[in-house]
């Protein structure tokens, strides 16, 4: 009989460091195309914003150039950024700031 070769385990690591997560943004931009209710229309119909906040965005979209109209996970805000343009609206995707900002946040449902 042959002598086997000691076997050894996998040495595992075990953190309690937790990683933050990058929460993101969908920014939308103001542009000279689309009409004043046109952007309140595509707000509510694809945010689900009720008319107060869908207004309140847009008129943050028309006076100060963009505004944040979602929160969340990269892919989720990508999703919206391309739903925006499948809408003709101008948006980019951002990281979050921290700026204070009331936008709601994933599944927005028009909170605020």
């Amino acid at each position: 009989m042959s002598a086997s070769a000691p076997v050894s385990s996998p040495e595992t690591r075990t953190e309690d460091r937790a990683v933050p997560l990058r929460r993101w943004c969908t920014v939308v931009h103001d542009d000279p195309v689309n009409t004043m209710d046109y952007v309140v229309w595509v707000f509510r119909s694809y945010f689900g914003f009720s008319r107060h906040l869908a207004e309140r965005r847009m008129m943050q979209v028309h006076t100060t150039g963009r505004a944040v109209v979602s929160r969340g996970a990269r892919e989720r805000m990508e999703v919206d950024v391309t739903a925006m343009h499948s809408y003709g609206l101008r948006a980019t995707i951002e990281p979050e700031a921290g700026d204070g900002d009331d936008a709601p946040g994933p599944g927005a449902g028009g909170a605020s």
